[in-house]
C-alpha cells in the first residue's frame, strides 16, 4: 500500500469499476479502495433466503450508454424485458396505461383529442434535440409544449419512471427528456440482479491486474509540492499517486477535500442536492392477482412492478419478487412509518391478501437514488472530469453533463479514464520528444 499508484479510484461501485477497467487497457497501476465491506455500491444485490433483491427497483436501459459501455468491456447483460402496459391509478380508480397501441385505443384515460396529443408528444420526444431544451426545466417544456392537463400528467409521470426524479418544477427538461427518450427503447431486469454486473467488472479488473481492498476510508485528498496526490486513510495510513478518481458522493468528495484554498467546485459539489426515494421489496410464494405486474399513482408518485415476471430473481421459481417505490420530492419530510403504510397499502390494492403469502419483506425508507437532482445549469461544471485539482477526477451517477443513474455512472467513469490515459499519451510524447531534442 505504501507504494506510489498510478490511479487510485475511491469507491468499488459501478462508475469505479468501469473506469478501472478502462484503464487497465494501458500499463497503469490501479488501486480501488471500497469503505465497505462489500463492493457495488448502489448496484449491489443483497440475497435474502432464496431471494436475490436490488437496492430497490433497478431497471437497464437497453439503448442506454451504459448497455453500450459495458457490452464494450465484454459484460453480459442476461434478463429479460416486461412488456410496456399496465395500470395507471388517479384518487382510487384504475385506468389502463396508453404505453402500448391497445392501451391507447383502451383507456378510458383520455379521450380522443387527447390520445392524438399524447401519440404526437410521444413522437415528438423520439426526435427532439434534447440540447436545446438546456435553459429550461422539465414543467416549462411541459406546460409550453402540451394542451392537455391528462397529457402533462403522463409526461410528469413517465419523466418520474424515467429518472426517479420527482421535482418537475426544478430538474432540467434536457436530463428528464433525455432518459425518457432512451427509456422509450425498453429495460432489462436483470437476472439475479445487478451485482452480477459488478461480478463480471470485479473478475476482468483482478484479471488485467487491479488491486481492490475493501474497508479502506479514506479520510483527506491533498495535493502535493510533486504534483501527486496524498490520501489520509482513518487509520492514518498515507498513500501517494498520479491521479485520484472520486466516485463518492459530491458531499463526501467536499469533506475529503477540506480546506483546500482556490477550489470553487467545492462550493459547487456541497450544494447539490440527492434524489431519495423509499422501496418496500417483496418475496411473495405467489401472485393473488397474476395479471398485475405493473403500476404507477398519477397523484402519490408511486410504483409497484413486479420484476420476477421477466427476471430471474429467486432460487425457488415460484416465488415473485415485486418492488414498491415512493419518489420522494427534495422538499418532502419524511415520515418513515407513514410512508411503509402508503407503500403497504397501494401494493394491497395491486395484490390483495399478500400479507398472506410474503416470504420476505424488507423496507428501505430513504435510499439516496442519485446522489445530484439535476438542475438547470448543473452541465456546464461536468463537461471534465478532471476538477481544479490537477490530477482528481470525478465519476459517479452525478458527474456526467448529460446522464444520471447508472447512465451518469457508466459515462462519467469511462469519461475519467479516457482523460487520465490522453494525459498519460500527452506526457509520454513530450518526454520522447525533450529526450529526442
Amino acid at each position: 500500500m505504501t507504494q506510489m499508484w498510478d490511479v487510485v479510484i475511491i469507491g468499488g461501485g459501478l462508475a469505479g469499476y468501469i473506469a478501472a477497467n478502462y484503464l487497465a487497457k494501458s500499463d497503469l497501476s490501479i488501486l480501488i479502495l471500497e469503505k465497505g465491506n462489500k463492493v457495488g455500491g448502489r448496484a449491489q444485490t443483497e440475497k435474502i433466503k432464496q431471494d436475490y433483491f436490488n437496492l430497490g427497483p433497478h431497471a437497464l436501459y437497453k439503448k442506454g450508454k451504459a448497455a453500450v459501455i459495458l457490452e464494450e468491456l465484454d459484460i453480459k447483460l442476461d434478463g429479460g424485458s416486461p412488456k410496456l402496459g399496465g395500470i395507471l391509478t388517479r384518487n382510487t380508480k384504475e385506468y389502463t396505461a396508453p404505453f402500448n397501441p391497445l392501451g391507447l385505443l383502451t383507456t378510458s384515460l383520455l379521450n380522443w383529442k387527447e390520445r392524438i396529443e399524447w401519440i404526437f408528444i410521444l413522437s415528438k420526444i423520439q426526435q427532439v434535440d434534447t440540447q436545446a431544451l438546456a435553459d429550461q426545466t422539465f414543467q416549462e417544456w411541459v406546460e409550453k409544449g402540451v394542451q392537455s392537463k391528462n397529457v402533462q400528467s403522463l409526461l410528469f409521470v413517465l419523466g418520474r419512471l424515467s429518472t426517479y426524479c420527482h421535482c418537475p418544477e426544478k430538474v432540467s427538461a434536457k436530463i428528464v427528456v433525455t432518459h425518457i427518450k432512451t427509456s422509450l427503447g425498453g429495460v432489462l431486469y436483470l437476472h439475479d440482479g445487478w451485482q452480477t454486473i459488478i461480478d463480471q467488472l470485479h473478475n476482468k479488473a483482478v484479471i488485467k491486474g487491479v488491486q481492490i481492498k475493501t474497508h479502506f476510508i479514506v479520510k483527506q485528498v491533498i495535493p502535493t509540492e510533486h504534483r501527486s496526490l496524498k490520501m489520509i486513510l482513518s487509520n492514518n495510513e498515507e498513500i501517494f499517486c498520479k491521479y485520484v478518481i472520486s466516485t463518492t458522493g459530491p458531499l463526501e468528495l467536499t469533506n475529503l477535500l477540506g480546506e483546500i484554498e482556490n477550489v470553487k467546485a467545492n462550493n459547487i459539489f456541497s450544494q447539490l442536492t440527492p434524489v431519495k426515494g423509499a422501496s418496500l421489496d417483496i418475496s411473495l410464494s405467489q401472485l393473488p392477482h397474476p395479471k398485475k405486474l405493473f403500476a404507477l399513482d398519477m397523484n402519490d408518485s408511486l410504483y409497484y412492478s413486479v420484476h420476477s415476471n421477466v427476471a430471474s430473481l429467486s432460487e425457488n421459481r415460484k416465488n415473485s419478487i415485486v418492488h414498491v417505490f415512493k419518489y420522494y420530492h427534495p422538499d418532502d419530510s419524511i415520515d418513515s412509518i407513514k410512508v411503509r403504510n402508503e407503500l403497504e397499502q397501494f401494493l394491497e390494492t395491486m395484490q390483495p391478501g399478500w400479507r398472506d403469502v410474503c416470504v420476505t419483506s424488507r423496507f428501505l425508507p430513504n435510499i439516496t437514488v442519485n446522489q445530484r437532482l439535476p438542475l438547470v445549469g448543473h452541465e456546464k461544471y461536468f463537461q471534465r472530469s478532471e476538477t481544479e485539482i490537477p490530477g482528481l477526477y470525478i465519476a459517479g451517477d452525478w458527474a456526467s453533463p448529460h446522464y444520471i443513474l447508472s447512465e451518469g455512472a457508466a459515462c462519467s467513469g469511462k469519461q475519467a479514464a479516457e482523460e487520465i490515459i490522453q494525459k498519460e499519451v500527452i506526457s509520454c510524447r513530450s518526454a520522447m520528444k525533450s529526450i529526442n531534442n
